[in-house]
Formats: C-alpha cells, sequence, structure tokens
C-alpha cells in the first residue's frame, strides 16, 4: 500500500496524499480565548497518524481537539498521538414550550428588562461581554464556558450582536444570552449574567424570555452544552427539564 505523503497547505491546513489523490486533511483554528483546536478528517485510517504527527511537529502546544465521548475509535487516535482528557461538556436538548419548561409564570425580577438583535447597544454589549470574561477568568476559567470556533479579530470576542438577547437593569446591561438559528432547532451558545447580578433571578428570565420567542417564532426546542463544573448552568438547565443526550470531551497535547 502506497504510503501518504503529507504537507502543510496553508497556514490553517494539512493535506495527506497519495498519487494524485487528497486522502486527507487536518485544520487547525483558534478560539476567542486564544486556544488552538485541531482536527483530522482522514479516508483511509492509517493517515490519521501521518497527519497528527506533521501537525504536532508544526504547531507549539498547547493542542486541543474535541471528541464526542461514545466516538471511542476517535478519541483512541488522539490518545495514542499524545492527546489527553482535559473537560467534559454535557449536551442538553430543551423544550422552547414554557408549559412545558414551567418558564409560562414566570415574571422578570423587578426593574429587568430585556433587548434583542438590532436594539442592541453594540459597544454596550462588548464591555458586557469583556467584563463576563474577566469575572469567569477569575474564577472558573473561561475554558469552561461553551465556545463557537471562530477566528475573531483581536479584542473582539462578540460576533453577530443580532444573536444576543441582553438583560437590562437600571440602563446597565447585565446579563446576555447568544442564539444561533439552525433549521428547526436553535443553539442556546452562551447564557451569563454579571457577578454582582446573579442569584437574583436574571438568568432564569433571561432564558425564559428567549426560550418564549423562540418558541412564538415556530421552533419547538433548542440545543444547548454546559460544562460538567458548571453546576450553576447545569442545574438551571435541568431545572427547566432539559434533556441529557449525550457529551463531548475536549482533549489537550501539552
Amino acid at each position: 500500500m502506497n504510503i501518504a505523503t503529507v504537507s502543510r497547505v496553508t497556514e490553517t491546513r494539512w493535506q495527506a496524499v497519495v498519487g494524485d489523490r487528497i486522502v486527507g486533511h487536518g485544520d487547525v483554528s483558534q478560539r476567542p480565548d486564544g486556544r488552538r483546536f485541531v482536527s483530522i478528517d482522514v479516508w483511509r485510517d492509517e493517515v490519521f497518524d501521518r497527519l497528527a504527527t506533521a501537525i504536532l511537529a508544526d504547531l507549539p502546544t498547547p493542542l486541543h481537539t474535541v471528541v464526542g465521548e461514545a466516538d471511542f475509535d476517535l478519541r483512541s487516535r488522539w490518545e495514542q498521538a499524545g492527546f489527553t482528557l482535559e473537560r467534559r461538556e454535557w449536551e442538553y436538548v430543551l423544550s422552547t414550550d414554557p408549559r412545558e419548561t414551567g418558564l409560562d409564570a414566570l415574571c422578570p425580577p423587578t426593574g429587568v428588562t430585556f433587548l434583542r438583535g438590532g436594539d442592541v447597544d453594540e459597544g454596550l454589549l462588548h464591555a458586557l461581554d469583556r467584563a463576563i470574561r474577566e469575572e469567569v477568568e477569575a474564577t472558573v476559567g473561561w475554558q469552561t464556558m461553551p465556545a463557537e470556533v471562530l477566528p475573531r479579530p483581536a479584542g473582539r470576542t462578540v460576533g453577530d450582536p443580532s444573536k444576543y438577547t441582553v438583560a437590562v437593569r437600571n440602563g446597565a446591561y447585565v446579563g446576555l444570552v447568544r442564539v444561533a438559528p439552525v433549521p428547526r432547532r436553535a443553539r442556546v451558545g452562551l447564557i451569563a449574567v454579571r457577578a454582582d447580578h446573579r442569584r437574583r433571578g436574571v438568568g432564569r428570565a433571561l432564558l425564559a424570555h428567549t426560550l418564549g420567542s423562540l418558541h412564538r417564532a415556530g421552533t419547538a426546542s433548542a440545543w444547548a452544552e454546559a460544562d460538567e463544573s458548571n453546576t450553576a448552568a447545569l442545574t438551571l438547565l435541568e431545572s427547566i427539564g432539559a434533556q441529557r443526550t449525550g457529551s463531548n470531551l475536549e482533549l489537550v497535547h501539552h
């Protein structure tokens, strides 16, 4: 059997070729928090090791990757390449129907209102996002929060402001939720509240408002992820009947 030749074809992609056929590729993406995530897609199993070796030789560590916990073969390949378990993230499916979530009678805390999409002030939204990130980094670390693997210009961690709903109290932005609409099911990518406004029902009211809006728009369910160490997020999701459907593992190579 011919041995694949691996080469780096761009700054973010490696390609494995046998003769004139591409038999696999590897990619690297950088998250807003600076972590680099690698992925490998191959058509021949033996090509995985050659791509992993090439990527590890070209990039500084640490490097991260994500695998479904049920994908034992893929996890084993990454572990053979020297990656080890960093954290686990649970996946949930949740109904948007307030009668099923128990949020139909929930009223926002006194003085709290909500802004969506085009009504959100981008400058205040960026300031809120930065403040929340600083608070998270000072405690559990932002790496425990779900994050899309998308490049961002330096200093900009908010992607499309239209995906955000913001909780406002007395003119101040105190909480946010980010929802990415997809066919038939929306992704709740992030829900967070400023530290000095937690345990006042803001997060629960923000989620109730967001799910209610999705329900009225005809979206029956949403999905979300939460780090297994994020007790507050797990408690919130499970308190409204969210069903755990699987888990992803983040592996790291130091």
